[in-house]
């Protein structure tokens, strides 16, 4: 099971470098084994709704999120304590430090482009490294 960062979406929803690559891991992943956190969620419409561009947002949601079966995970309260722990611990921005407490919580591995998660216990995988051998 694995959490996608925010970066690995909006690699394809900008139309970034490694969109092709990205692409390709939503294509071969079982959606049902993908997690995405609510703070990853806001964090893209905030950007869309800035561009009041609300077209990819919705789709997102609705068409690849929601369709697929792939889950939106929160923190409880007592959870935001755990949250700026791994800030010290990790030297993280809040937004790392969250997306670490969510995958930490829910035993996830983190799919992420971000190099500050090499500094975590949890480390970071690359989508293009989840189906290397079958390729």
């Amino acid at each position: 099971m694995y959490l996608v960062d925010t970066n690995i979406f909006l690699e394809v929803m900008l139309n970034q470098e490694k969109a092709p690559v990205v692409k390709d891991f939503f294509n071969r992943a079982k959606m049902t084994s993908l997690a995405i956190s609510d703070f990853s969620l806001f964090s893209i419409g905030i950007i869309f709704a800035r561009e009041k561009n609300a077209g990819p947002f919705l789709k997102l949601v609705n068409d690849d999120i929601r369709a697929s079966g792939m889950r939106v995970l929160s923190l409880r309260l007592e959870d935001f304590t755990g949250i700026f722990a791994n800030v010290e611990k990790y030297r993280l921005d809040f937004d790392d430090a969250y997306q670490y407490t969510v995958a930490e919580r829910n035993g996830l591995s983190l799919i992420s482009y971000d190099k500050d998660f090499d500094r975590t216990d949890r480390r970071r995988v690359f989508p293009e490294d989840l189906f290397r051998d079958r390729i």
